[in-house]
């Protein structure tokens, strides 16, 4: 009853194993030190999981804040005909709010980049 089923597993299990052996046999092996994805292929003047600067990670919040204010802004800009006057308050209230993030940044030194 599952016979033909059997069949068509065994051989695609032979087809994978006949096109990795191909591929093993055929393969042309990399020098390593020459294609290393790391720096564009130039070469690397530190390891690739070296430490940051905090700096970046403030950095980085400040970028995702703003990123989610854009995030925001498209589907309110669409909708914002229709609601109304409480979708402006809203959309002020975030942007006060996104204001107190930018403050804190700056006060912790994000935008100082010596």
């Amino acid at each position: 009853m599952y016979l033909a089923l059997i069949g068509v597993a065994i051989s695609c299990l032979v087809a994978l194993a006949g096109m990795f052996a191909l591929h093993r046999a055929t393969a042309v092996t990399a020098d390593p030190l020459r294609t290393l994805p790391f720096e564009s292929g130039w070469v690397p003047q530190q390891h690739a999981l070296s430490r940051y600067h905090v700096r970046w990670y403030l950095a980085s919040l400040v970028f995702l804040a703003f990123d989610v204010e854009m995030l925001f802004m498209y589907p309110w800009a669409v909708v914002v005909a229709q609601v109304g006057w409480s979708a402006v308050v809203e959309m002020f209230l975030f942007l006060g709010a996104l204001l107190v993030a930018v403050v804190w940044a700056w006060r912790e030194g994000a935008f100082r980049w010596v």
